[in-house]
Protein backbone atom coordinates (compact mmCIF):
# COMPACT_ATOMS: atom_id res chain seq x y z
CA UNK A 1 0.00 0.00 0.00
CA UNK A 2 1.38 3.29 -0.74
CA UNK A 3 1.97 5.68 2.00
CA UNK A 4 -0.32 8.45 2.26
CA UNK A 5 1.39 12.28 2.36
CA UNK A 6 -0.30 15.47 4.21
CA UNK A 7 0.87 19.28 3.45
CA UNK A 8 -0.52 21.61 6.24
CA UNK A 9 0.23 25.11 5.31
CA UNK A 10 1.26 26.05 1.77
CA UNK A 11 3.49 28.84 2.22
CA UNK A 12 6.29 28.88 -0.05
CA UNK A 13 8.07 25.90 1.99
CA UNK A 14 5.05 23.91 1.93
CA UNK A 15 3.53 24.61 -1.69
CA UNK A 16 7.29 24.22 -3.09
CA UNK A 17 6.96 20.45 -0.96
CA UNK A 18 3.44 19.92 -2.77
CA UNK A 19 4.91 20.62 -6.13
CA UNK A 20 7.98 18.14 -5.50
CA UNK A 21 5.41 15.46 -4.56
CA UNK A 22 3.78 16.05 -7.59
CA UNK A 23 6.91 15.73 -9.87
CA UNK A 24 7.67 12.72 -7.86
CA UNK A 25 3.67 11.16 -8.85
CA UNK A 26 3.21 10.88 -4.90
CA UNK A 27 -0.18 11.54 -3.49
CA UNK A 28 -0.62 14.71 -1.48
CA UNK A 29 -3.10 15.94 0.42
CA UNK A 30 -2.75 19.98 0.37
CA UNK A 31 -4.60 21.86 3.47
CA UNK A 32 -4.47 26.03 3.90
CA UNK A 33 -6.84 28.20 5.93
CA UNK A 34 -6.38 30.33 2.89
CA UNK A 35 -8.91 29.33 -0.07
CA UNK A 36 -6.47 31.26 -2.57
CA UNK A 37 -3.34 29.31 -1.80
CA UNK A 38 -5.34 26.16 -1.57
CA UNK A 39 -6.95 26.44 -5.62
CA UNK A 40 -3.52 27.18 -6.39
CA UNK A 41 -1.72 24.29 -5.31
CA UNK A 42 -5.20 22.56 -5.72
CA UNK A 43 -3.76 21.32 -9.13
CA UNK A 44 -0.41 19.95 -7.92
CA UNK A 45 -2.44 18.13 -5.43
CA UNK A 46 -4.93 14.57 -4.95
CA UNK A 47 -7.00 16.84 -2.94
CA UNK A 48 -6.81 20.30 -1.69
CA UNK A 49 -8.65 21.50 1.70
CA UNK A 50 -9.36 25.24 3.18
CA UNK A 51 -9.48 24.30 6.69
CA UNK A 52 -8.25 25.61 10.09
CA UNK A 53 -6.13 22.83 11.21
CA UNK A 54 -6.27 23.69 14.82
CA UNK A 55 -9.69 22.55 15.20
CA UNK A 56 -9.61 18.84 16.08
CA UNK A 57 -12.91 18.23 14.46
CA UNK A 58 -12.01 19.61 11.23
CA UNK A 59 -8.93 17.57 11.02
CA UNK A 60 -10.76 14.60 11.58
CA UNK A 61 -13.36 15.20 8.66
CA UNK A 62 -10.70 15.67 6.18
CA UNK A 63 -9.47 11.98 7.09
CA UNK A 64 -5.55 13.31 8.89
CA UNK A 65 -5.83 10.07 11.05
CA UNK A 66 -5.52 8.10 7.60
CA UNK A 67 -2.59 9.85 6.64
CA UNK A 68 1.00 8.45 7.29
CA UNK A 69 3.21 11.37 7.21
CA UNK A 70 2.45 14.84 7.77
CA UNK A 71 4.21 18.24 7.22
CA UNK A 72 3.01 21.29 9.03
CA UNK A 73 4.33 24.43 7.49
CA UNK A 74 2.02 27.23 9.13
CA UNK A 75 4.62 30.38 8.30
CA UNK A 76 5.57 32.50 11.31
CA UNK A 77 2.38 31.55 13.53
CA UNK A 78 4.46 29.49 16.04
CA UNK A 79 1.39 28.91 18.57
CA UNK A 80 -0.74 27.20 15.63
CA UNK A 81 1.89 25.23 14.58
CA UNK A 82 2.37 24.11 18.40
CA UNK A 83 -1.37 23.11 18.65
CA UNK A 84 -1.51 21.08 15.05
CA UNK A 85 1.44 19.17 15.99
CA UNK A 86 0.32 18.08 19.28
CA UNK A 87 -3.47 17.46 17.91
CA UNK A 88 -2.54 15.47 14.72
CA UNK A 89 0.14 13.79 17.58
CA UNK A 90 -2.68 12.88 19.82
CA UNK A 91 -5.05 11.45 16.92
CA UNK A 92 -2.15 8.98 16.19
CA UNK A 93 -0.86 10.02 13.09
CA UNK A 94 2.59 7.69 12.40
CA UNK A 95 5.22 10.93 11.06
CA UNK A 96 5.01 14.34 11.91
CA UNK A 97 7.33 16.59 10.54
CA UNK A 98 7.31 20.64 11.56
CA UNK A 99 9.18 23.33 9.92
CA UNK A 100 10.55 25.44 12.70
CA UNK A 101 11.11 29.38 13.05
CA UNK A 102 13.67 29.43 16.16
CA UNK A 103 15.21 27.23 18.42
CA UNK A 104 12.28 27.96 20.98
CA UNK A 105 9.94 26.84 18.49
CA UNK A 106 12.04 23.74 17.78
CA UNK A 107 12.38 22.76 21.78
CA UNK A 108 8.41 22.95 22.33
CA UNK A 109 8.23 21.00 18.97
CA UNK A 110 10.32 18.54 20.29
CA UNK A 111 8.88 18.02 23.66
CA UNK A 112 5.09 17.75 22.21
CA UNK A 113 6.38 14.82 20.18
CA UNK A 114 7.08 15.86 16.36
CA UNK A 115 9.04 13.33 14.93
CA UNK A 116 11.47 15.82 12.84
CA UNK A 117 12.04 19.58 13.05
CA UNK A 118 13.04 21.59 10.14
CA UNK A 119 14.61 24.68 9.10
CA UNK A 120 14.95 24.89 5.77
CA UNK A 121 16.62 28.45 5.48
CA UNK A 122 19.48 27.15 8.33
CA UNK A 123 19.87 23.59 6.37
CA UNK A 124 20.12 25.62 2.87
CA UNK A 125 22.66 28.17 4.43
CA UNK A 126 24.94 25.11 6.06
CA UNK A 127 24.82 23.26 2.87
CA UNK A 128 25.95 26.33 1.01
CA UNK A 129 28.57 27.03 3.16
CA UNK A 130 29.92 23.34 3.23
CA UNK A 131 29.96 23.44 -0.69
CA UNK A 132 31.63 26.96 -0.81
CA UNK A 133 34.83 26.15 1.39
CA UNK A 134 35.11 22.85 -0.04
CA UNK A 135 36.75 21.95 -3.04
CA UNK A 136 35.61 17.67 -2.85
CA UNK A 137 32.31 18.45 -1.08
CA UNK A 138 29.22 19.01 -3.04
CA UNK A 139 26.41 18.27 -0.82
CA UNK A 140 26.16 18.09 3.14
CA UNK A 141 23.01 17.05 5.43
CA UNK A 142 23.12 17.28 8.84
CA UNK A 143 21.46 14.61 10.73
CA UNK A 144 22.08 15.70 13.95
CA UNK A 145 24.62 18.32 15.90
CA UNK A 146 27.34 15.54 15.46
CA UNK A 147 26.43 13.50 12.42
CA UNK A 148 25.87 14.20 8.52
CA UNK A 149 25.56 12.75 5.20
CA UNK A 150 28.02 14.46 2.69
CA UNK A 151 29.07 13.77 -0.59
CA UNK A 152 32.15 14.19 -1.74
CA UNK A 153 34.12 13.83 -4.78
CA UNK A 154 37.11 11.07 -5.29
CA UNK A 155 40.35 13.09 -6.42
CA UNK A 156 43.44 11.13 -8.04
CA UNK A 157 44.69 10.01 -4.47
CA UNK A 158 41.63 7.35 -4.40
CA UNK A 159 41.59 6.58 -8.37
CA UNK A 160 41.55 2.31 -8.56
CA UNK A 161 41.11 1.41 -5.31
CA UNK A 162 38.88 -0.55 -3.54
CA UNK A 163 37.20 0.41 -0.31
CA UNK A 164 38.94 -2.39 1.33
CA UNK A 165 42.31 -0.87 0.58
CA UNK A 166 41.06 2.58 1.42
CA UNK A 167 39.70 1.31 4.94
CA UNK A 168 38.34 4.44 5.50
CA UNK A 169 36.22 3.06 8.34
CA UNK A 170 39.38 1.73 10.68
CA UNK A 171 41.28 4.55 9.37
CA UNK A 172 38.76 7.69 10.02
CA UNK A 173 35.84 6.36 11.95
CA UNK A 174 33.39 7.26 8.92
CA UNK A 175 31.32 4.76 6.52
CA UNK A 176 31.47 5.19 2.50
CA UNK A 177 27.38 3.80 2.17
CA UNK A 178 27.10 4.48 -1.84
CA UNK A 179 29.59 5.53 -4.85
CA UNK A 180 28.13 7.10 -7.62
CA UNK A 181 29.39 6.97 -10.86
CA UNK A 182 28.00 9.12 -13.58
CA UNK A 183 24.09 7.93 -13.29
CA UNK A 184 24.73 4.46 -11.74
CA UNK A 185 24.61 4.77 -7.65
CA UNK A 186 25.30 1.77 -5.62
CA UNK A 187 24.33 1.52 -2.54
CA UNK A 188 26.18 -0.15 0.17
CA UNK A 189 29.39 -0.98 -1.76
CA UNK A 190 31.34 -4.14 -1.23
CA UNK A 191 34.88 -4.19 -0.05
CA UNK A 192 36.50 -4.94 -3.23
CA UNK A 193 34.65 -1.97 -5.13
CA UNK A 194 37.09 0.10 -7.15
CA UNK A 195 37.01 3.83 -6.79
CA UNK A 196 37.76 5.84 -9.92
CA UNK A 197 38.52 9.68 -10.16
CA UNK A 198 35.28 11.65 -10.02
CA UNK A 199 33.19 9.26 -8.46
CA UNK A 200 30.91 11.16 -5.47
CA UNK A 201 31.37 9.00 -2.58
CA UNK A 202 28.32 8.93 -0.18
CA UNK A 203 29.56 8.97 3.56
CA UNK A 204 28.02 9.11 6.63
CA UNK A 205 29.64 9.56 10.27
CA UNK A 206 30.90 11.87 12.83
CA UNK A 207 31.16 15.71 11.32
CA UNK A 208 34.96 15.71 12.30
CA UNK A 209 36.03 12.39 11.38
CA UNK A 210 34.27 13.37 7.71
CA UNK A 211 36.22 16.68 8.17
CA UNK A 212 39.57 14.05 8.77
CA UNK A 213 38.62 11.95 5.61
CA UNK A 214 38.20 15.14 3.36
CA UNK A 215 41.28 16.71 4.14
CA UNK A 216 43.76 14.03 4.17
CA UNK A 217 42.20 11.13 2.81
CA UNK A 218 40.55 11.47 -0.37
Amino acid sequence: MRKQFAVLGLGHFGGNLVKEFHEMGVEVLAVDKNEEKVNLYSQYSTHAVVANTIDENTLKQIGIKNVDHVFVSLGENIEASILTTLLLKELGVKQVWVKAINSYHQKVLDKIGADKVIHPERDMAKRIAHHIISEKMIDYIEISKDYSIVEIIATEKVHNKTLEQLSVSHKYGCNIVGIQTNEDVKISPTPDEVINKGDILIMIGRNRDLTRFEEDGV
